[in-house]
């Protein structure tokens, strides 16, 4: 039976999965999610109080960190040659909630949805780190893909 399974081999073993027969084609990923933080860390953040300095710089750099290393984090995606990858922030005060967007290109022969969802996980998990001394009732939700194609 899981021999039909693309991650298992013989003897039911986990495998990264073969793509070496397929077509090298540009390829690209975007990814969302938030963070509820409060209205004291949006507060804190408006008036630059925060005690570790403005999150959203090394956020957006883990993120782009963290595409770069998915394949050293979910241990059967593959290494891809990152053409491009980003994250930006919008903030909701109303709501007290940061949202992260990311994109991931690449060309290669498969497609970089996880190296999405890695930038946008991360990237929330460090703003997380900058404002936790201020609450400790963060809460990281939806994060999920958004858009995905491939060249033809």
């Amino acid at each position: 039976m899981a021999a039909d399974f693309t991650h298992y081999g013989e003897n039911n073993m986990p495998r990264m999965v073969d793509v070496g027969p397929k077509k090298e084609v540009g390829r690209m990923a975007k990814a969302e999610g938030f963070i509820y933080v409060g209205p004291e860390v949006i507060t804190k953040l408006g008036a630059m109080e925060l005690k570790k300095g403005e999150p959203f710089t090394a956020a957006k750099l883990a993120g782009i960190a963290a595409a770069k290393k998915t394949s050293d984090l979910i241990p059967l995606a593959h290494p891809l040659p990152l053409t491009f990858a980003d994250v930006d922030f919008t903030t909701d005060t109303l709501n007290s909630v940061i949202k992260a967007f990311s994109e991931v290109r690449c060309f290669g022969k498969t497609g970089v949805e996880m190296e999405a969802l890695c930038a946008v996980s991360v990237a929330l998990l460090t703003i997380y780190d900058m404002c936790k001394a201020v609450s400790k009732n963060m809460r990281i939700e939806g994060i999920r893909l958004i858009e995905k194609k491939k060249d033809e």
